[in-house]
Parts: structure tokens; C-alpha cells; sequence
């Protein structure tokens, strides 16, 4: 009985293995997983859960394991390759804020799992889904609302990573004036904190905010 039961158990292994020999219909298109710790789900079940084709997620999970060979990656991986598109400023610290929130199990690594399905409702949500996500940035502690001091942090994050250097020259008092101005808006019942209903309401109501949810929508 036991020989049988190890039978199986190697069974159901080559049977895993063989899933993502067949992921593709050749050779060139198939995930290479030899050599990584972490085999993501199969192409079938991540089409479901994601809106990415086929294809799509063929060639996003080719870029992925460019850069992150062993199949996760870790925050400072994450802040290293993201200072590539950014290298006249500091992006360190807003890309710690988007490795969190892509990090949604918060066990301190990103997925490709984690990666696609991020990408998926930034590239690919309705409205609704990329403002969900765009709170769930800003709420840096997980609390279900935003308070004026995070929305601080996050604007700062982002004047760093856009350097010092640009043109017209930020002022140093410019974060705190475009939070101050987001915040008038945002906290309707003034209570000092913006919750999701708040966020939501406040962002489909602003011409500028829905014009560059709109700039995503063919990225890919």
C-alpha cells in the first residue's frame, strides 16, 4: 500500500509538471519553469481571474522572470527595478508603497499571481476597480480610510520620484497645498479622515481624475 500511495503521490507530481508543459501550443510560447522557486498557476486559471489573453500573460510572465528569475520578488527588488524609469529622482519610498499594495497577503514578496492580478484591475478594471485599488495605495495602514497624514506621505513619495530638477521647479510647499486641496474635497463630513465612499465619489466627480484613469485603458 505504501509503494501504491507514493505511485500516486509521484503521479500527481508529473501530472503538475505536465499542466505547464501544456500551458502553450509551442515550445517558445510555454512558460520556462526550470529554474524558478515559485510556478505560478496555470494560464487557464489566471486568463479567469485576471483580463489578460493568453498571450498577454505570456509575454507578462516572460518580462517577469527577466528580472525576477526565481519567480518572486522581494521589496527591495521591487524599489530597484523601479528606480530604472525614475533615475532623476528618489523613488524608494513610493515604490515601497506600491510593493505593499500589490503585496495583498502581506507576506513580503510579490507573486506573479500578485503581479497580474495588480496590473490586470490597473490596465483592465472598470472605474470602480482602479479606484478601489487606488485607495487601498493611499491607505497605507490598511485601516479602511485615508487620513490627511497618509495622503501626505504618498504626494511626497511622489514629488521625490520626480526629482528635484523638474520643470517648473515643485516648491517645497507644494505636497502639503495639493493634499490640503485633495482633502477639502475628499472629506465631505469633515470628520478628517476620507473613507472608500468618500474617495470614490469625490474621484468620479473630477474631470482630470477620470481622464487619466482613461490613459490606461490600452497600455498593453
Amino acid at each position: 500500500m505504501r509503494g501504491q500511495g507514493r505511485k500516486e503521490s509521484l503521479s500527481d507530481s508529473r501530472d503538475l509538471d505536465g499542466s505547464y508543459d501544456q500551458l502553450t501550443d509551442s515550445v517558445e510560447d510555454e512558460f520556462e519553469l526550470s529554474t524558478v522557486c515559485h510556478r505560478p498557476e496555470g494560464l487557464e486559471q489566471l486568463q479567469e481571474q485576471t483580463k489578460f489573453t493568453r498571450k498577454e500573460l505570456q509575454v507578462l510572465y516572460r518580462g517577469f522572470k527577466n528580472e525576477c528569475p526565481s519567480g518572486i520578488v522581494s521589496e527591495e527588488n521591487f524599489k530597484q527595478i523601479y528606480s530604472q524609469f525614475f533615475p532623476q529622482g528618489d523613488s524608494s519610498t513610493y515604490a515601497a508603497f506600491l510593493f505593499n499594495a500589490f503585496d495583498t497577503n502581506h507576506d513580503g514578496s510579490v507573486s506573479f499571481e500578485d503581479f497580474v492580478a495588480g496590473l490586470s484591475v490597473i490596465l483592465r478594471g472598470t472605474v470602480d476597480d482602479r479606484l478601489n485599488w487606488a485607495f487601498n495605495l493611499y491607505d497605507l495602514n490598511k485601516d479602511g480610510c485615508i487620513t490627511k497624514e497618509e495622503m501626505l506621505d504618498i504626494m511626497k513619495s511622489i514629488y521625490d520620484m520626480m526629482g528635484k530638477y523638474t520643470y517648473p521647479a515643485l516648491r517645497e510647499e507644494a505636497p502639503r497645498e495639493h493634499v490640503e486641496n485633495f482633502f477639502q474635497k475628499m472629506d465631505r463630513n469633515k470628520d478628517g479622515v476620507v473613507t472608500i465612499e468618500e474617495f470614490i465619489e469625490s474621484c468620479q466627480k473630477d474631470e482630470n481624475i477620470m481622464r487619466s484613469m482613461q490613459l490606461f485603458d490600452n497600455v498593453i
